[in-house]
């Protein structure tokens, strides 16, 4: 059953609200918006790009019916806290994992980013955890925002790394959904996050491109 179904089963429409996570994955967003329901954005926990409970915490009031909690990136989120906050309240905690998410290969794209974890340099690697099935591998630029991340990503495609950014726009900076929030997180994320391939059909001669395209920029590149 998916999200809109489940949201429709509980009875939750008009009147209620939905916790959503700003960063990426428009489909939650929409589909608190098909039941009828009025999303409210939360911001984002920087190591695991799921919803941040401190955030959900201060998001919830008395019209607020139920929290969806999106997996990213092939990295489950930390539902414990979540759900205590969720029993707290009262809420329904629905979990929805990314649309595209690929599931063959995981013990390769393990062994992929175990190898990108101890050989790259100048990028921030993400952190692992029991049950990552590395579904994108993204690490971040961090600097001076975009300008940053996108000149390290134009020069790695230039060197043949099929890099792409994940999140090109938070949901809530989105015309349709706009809402002025402070979502500090969310927005950090969208700026300097970049997957780079992980993939298991890759071979080691690429990922032996991979990461010398990312060492060889020397860490940060000034926008042109």
């Amino acid at each position: 059953m998916g999200t809109l179904e489940l949201l429709r089963a509980a009875d939750i429409g008009a009147g209620d609200e939905v916790i959503v996570p700003a960063f990426g994955n428009v489909e939650a967003t929409e589909a608190v918006v098909l039941a009828g329901a009025l999303p409210v954005f939360a911001d984002i926990d920087p190591v695991t790009y799921c919803l941040d409970p401190g955030s959900v915490a201060a998001a919830v009031n008395p019209r607020t019916a139920a929290m969806i909690v999106v997996h990213r990136f092939g990295r489950p989120a930390d539902l414990g806290p979540l759900h205590t906050l969720g029993g707290k309240h009262g809420l329904l905690v629905l979990e929805q994992t990314e649309l595209d998410a690929v599931f063959d290969g995981i013990a390769q794209r393990r062994a992929h980013a175990a190898l990108l974890d101890a050989r790259l340099t100048g990028v921030l690697t993400p952190a692992g955890c029991a049950g990552h099935t590395y579904q994108q591998y993204v690490v971040r630029v961090p600097g001076n925002g975009r300008p940053d991340r996108d000149a390290f990503a134009r020069t790695l495609r230039a060197r043949g790394v099929a890099c792409r950014v994940p999140v090109q726009t938070p949901v809530h900076r989105l015309p349709r959904y706009r809402r002025d929030l402070p979502l500090p997180e969310t927005e950090r994320a969208a700026d300097e996050t970049l997957a780079v391939p992980v993939d298991a059909g890759l071979g080691p001669r690429d990922m032996r491109r991979v990461i010398s395209a990312c060492n060889a920029l020397g860490g940060l590149l000034q926008p042109a």
